[in-house]
């Protein structure tokens, strides 16, 4: 029986790894590829090398950056001592299209998810601790969601929190309840962000 050559067998196989790639999609995705005329496999190919080798973790936030901070760090505009702790980067972005917030975030990276064992223990707290300590917020919104896993690491976090000195305060209700960030639209979340509710 025939198959792809193995360049390909092994293109197939990264596409798989990708969220919400199957088998077919991941097929489709080669044969298009493979076909096309326009440069697109060297622009993808391009743009994939350039953000593995230019986009890291801003050293302040851990939101996405080319430099050492984030374009949200450096603005000036911001309120430094307000944050919004999220789970990913893709929180930051869902909240900035909200424009109800004019604060920096704090990308904690996991939440509590028994599941994928991740407990209090793997959490990444000494990072969030350490900054607290450096730059004394007045304000902390634990905005991780009011999904199971989202709930649990607001509790968790803000008993941990508590001691540290700033006002802990989480997303106030019109989130669809047992969703993440990803299901709520900009104006909800400019909603919950306003009506948000001290911990």
């Amino acid at each position: 029986m025939a198959d792809y050559p193995q360049t390909l067998r092994e293109l197939l196989a990264a596409l798989r790894e990708l969220p919400s790639i199957g088998p077919r999609s991941a097929e489709r995705l080669v044969l298009f590829l493979m076909e096309e005329r326009k440069g697109t496999k060297e622009r993808l190919a391009r743009a994939l090398h350039a953000a593995g080798t230019r986009v890291h973790p801003c050293v302040r936030c851990g939101f996405y950056a080319e430099e050492d901070l984030c374009e949200l760090c450096r603005d000036p505009a911001r309120d430094p001592l307000l944050w919004c702790l999220v789970a990913s980067p893709g929180d930051v972005l869902r909240i900035e299209r909200a424009s109800a917030f004019r604060g920096v975030y704090h990308v904690l990276g996991h939440r509590l998810s028994p599941l994928e064992g991740i407990g209090p223990e793997q959490l990444p707290t000494g990072p969030l601790l350490a900054r607290i300590e450096r730059e004394h917020p007045r304000e902390i919104i634990l905005a991780l969601g009011t999904d199971a896993e989202g709930e649990a690491t607001s509790l968790y976090l803000g008993e941990l929190l508590k001691k540290t000195g700033p006002r802990i305060s989480s997303l106030a209700t019109g989130l669809p309840a047992g969703g993440g960030l990803e299901f709520a639209d900009s104006v909800t979340l400019s909603y919950a962000l306003a009506g948000r509710r001290e911990i």
